[in-house]
């Protein structure tokens, strides 16, 4: 760990001075609201080892890397079939698309794009009795940290601005692949999109898939060994909408953004690292989170190739 925190220290003090070309996403009213010098790291390792530095501990909306908790959920509970609701391709188009749906036939190509969470949240309503309150119960279990919540006005300035994901799951249901009622669906992924975290939390919650051993304090397997390798897979080919070329090309490791400004990166056997900076770049990706993790895998030799 020694060796990790003086490189993350040297090269959090370098990326903190670049000057940040980014923007935030105001295109969520309640986000605009954010400080945009921000900028927090935080390092778990399956050995138990942790180190931050800056606005670690700063909560913050995780906005898309939640998709990778909902997707997990949905992926324990419906096992293979879920992929007949939702494709494992990257889509190379922004991140509320709606291009290949049609000819998709209201298939999502993977559930990191809005269309393909707002699947996973309709496949999670059908099996929930309670799908918000059970969603943070299981984040809950999955971090030992009963105090996870949503941030209410997050998820009501979602939905006054959410005319697109509206039309994107009505769309959706037309071919059939909606199950239940469009309002309840997007209420649930709403809220799921304001959960709040810090760089701290993200890093220690995500460690289920850097350790092939982990379990929760109750002592159970959150998901088996070859689920956990398929979701890395696709965190590492469609992780960041239409970056996730770049992101892999420069980085190197599976990873998942949020237009809140955060990333977390997964070494698989090794660690999770998470970086939180608001401003994001044209593709909707923190800049300087992206710039932090590029340096990073470099210093480190951590990139999975």
């Amino acid at each position: 760990m020694e060796h990790y925190k003086k490189i993350i220290t040297d090269i959090y003090n370098e990326v903190k001075k670049v000057e940040d070309t980014g923007r935030t996403a105001n295109f969520i009213p309640e986000l605009a609201f954010v400080a945009s010098n921000n900028f927090g790291v935080h390092i778990s390792t399956i050995k138990k080892e942790t180190f931050g530095i800056g606005d670690f501990q700063k909560k913050f909306s995780i906005q898309s890397i939640a998709k990778v908790l909902s997707l997990t959920l949905a992926y324990k509970l419906e096992g293979e079939q879920l992929w007949d609701r939702v494709d494992v391709e990257p889509s190379g188009n922004p991140f509320n698309s709606f291009l290949q749906l049609e000819s998709d036939f209201g298939k999502p190509r993977n559930p990191f794009i809005n269309s393909g969470a707002i699947v996973v949240c309709d496949i999670l309503v059908s099996h929930l009795k309670n799908p918000k309150e059970d969603f943070l119960s299981f984040c809950g279990d999955l971090s030992n940290n009963k105090s996870l919540n949503y941030n209410e006005k997050v998820a009501e300035s979602e939905k006054s601005c959410g005319s697109r994901n509206v039309a994107l799951c009505n769309f959706i249901k037309s071919f059939g692949n909606i199950k239940n009622e469009v309002n309840t669906v997007l209420d649930f992924y709403f809220h799921i999109c304001s959960l709040e975290m810090s760089c701290e939390e993200i890093s220690k919650i995500f460690l289920f898939l850097a350790d092939e051993h982990f379990t929760t304090q109750s002592q159970k397997s959150v998901i088996t060994v070859p689920q956990a390798k398929r979701i890395n897979a696709i965190m590492l080919t469609c992780g960041f909408y239409d970056e996730s070329g770049e992101f892999a090309f420069r980085v190197g490791l599976p990873g998942k953004s949020g237009v809140g400004g955060g990333i977390v990166a997964v070494h698989p056997s090794k660690f999770c690292i998470t970086v939180w900076s608001p401003k994001l770049n044209e593709k909707g990706n923190s800049y300087k989170g992206m710039l932090f993790l590029e340096h990073f895998t470099t210093k480190t030799a951590s990139s999975i190739f």
